[in-house]
């Protein structure tokens, strides 16, 4: 089993910046993928970023030069560092990870509550 702890959410004016944090505990062999996604109002969720163990990054376009996402192995624990905030920005993220498991190899997927982020013009 996995649990995963967001923080880091709030409000904030145009340009401004919010780091979000998501930290992972439980019984798996390892975490492989650890990203970002996000949900706005009437959209479908999107991927915004994600990171592999090695430290390879994965942006969408839309945040690319703006925003950037890091992990601490030892602390299981993924970062989004967002500056330059856009009202376009405003929506609930979602942290994910990828991990295997201890007693049964296998891979799983476990989705984090959420935070919300919202940018005001």
């Amino acid at each position: 089993q996995v649990q995963l702890v967001e923080s880091g959410g709030g409000l904030v004016q145009a340009g401004g910046s919010l780091r979000l944090s998501c930290a992972a505990s439980g019984s798996f062999f390892s975490i492989t993928v650890m990203g970002w996604y996000r949900q706005a109002p009437g959209k479908q969720r999107e991927l915004v970023a994600d990171i592999i163990s090695s430290g390879t990054t994965n942006y969408a376009d839309s945040v690319k030069g703006r925003f950037t996402i890091s992990r601490d192995n030892a602390k299981n624990t993924v970062y989004l560092q967002m500056n330059s905030l856009k009202p376009e920005d405003t929506a609930v993220y979602y942290c994910k990870v990828r991990s295997i498991t201890r007693s049964i190899w296998n891979m799983i997927d476990t989705w984090g509550q959420g935070t919300q982020v919202t940018v005001s013009s």
